[in-house]
């Protein structure tokens, strides 16, 4: 059996309390470099396997896996593991072979700097969208940028693209979006040394240029954090016209 563990977003605490179950029972754990808290390793038992896939090709993970997939496995990926993580490619590996496989999910760097800045994603009346994407660089992206931003009323997070912000600020001035709409930027997420950045499209790049790591980058109306127009669920009416109907039952 392998199992695939979403490590979280960066805070060792923020993996699930299933996810700690399968390190602490790992006989085997193959986890992803440099950014799995080291912390997470910690829990697992005296004598298990540990290796680091950083440096390995598909090829090798894949051998790795076939020499061990009759232990106790851990394939650990950062995040969740349904985001840029390349589990279909290691589970059409593992159905090809038969081998058993469970995902057992994790918090997203996406959910881990939203909690970091304390806001939300839907908006009543500003955004009821939340598109999570990449901007394109070396990798390809089949929805082009001007497609994504064309959605002017969703909320946007952007993974593994700080290096491409010129792009998106460009893009933005192309589609109309005002140079005052917000743009804020999360480097590490959650972890110890994270560092938040908060501005607009048009001057958030000079405040992020140092960044070399990971950060996500949040843009749109939606971090204004102002409804425009009142949520039902909380509405003074539509408590009543809930209460009217629960006394009639």
């Amino acid at each position: 059996m392998v199992q695939f563990v979403g490590a979280g977003p960066g805070d060792p605490e923020l993996i699930t309390l299933k996810g700690m179950k399968a390190l602490q029972n790992a006989e085997v754990v193959l986890y992803t470099g440099s950014l799995v808290p080291k912390e997470l390793l910690s829990w697992c038992k005296e004598g298990t396997l540990i290796e680091n896939s950083a440096d390995m090709s598909y090829e090798d993970i894949f051998a790795f896996i076939k020499e061990h997939h009759h232990k106790r496995f851990v394939r650990l990926h950062t995040g969740d593991s349904s985001l840029f993580s390349t589990t279909a490619k290691q589970v059409a590996f593992l159905e090809e072979n038969g081998i058993d496989f469970e995902v057992i999910p994790g918090v997203s760097a996406a959910f881990g700097a939203a909690a970091s800045l304390g806001i939300e994603y839907t908006i009543p009346g500003i955004s009821q969208t939340l598109i999570i994407s990449r901007v394109a660089g070396k990798t390809p992206n089949p929805e082009s940028l001007k497609q994504l931003l064309s959605n002017k009323h969703s909320s946007f997070a952007f993974y593994l693209s700080i290096r491409l912000i010129s792009k998106l600020k460009n893009t933005a001035y192309e589609l109309g979006y005002a140079k005052t709409t917000p743009c804020w930027v999360v480097e590490k997420a959650t972890w110890e040394d994270e560092k938040i950045y908060k501005g607009c499209i048009d001057d958030i790049q000079e405040s992020v240029k140092d960044i070399k790591g990971i950060a996500l980058i949040l843009f749109g109306d939606f971090l204004t954090q102002q409804a425009t127009i009142e949520s039902h669920l909380y509405a003074k009416g539509y408590k009543q016209e809930g209460l009217k109907k629960s006394k009639a039952l």
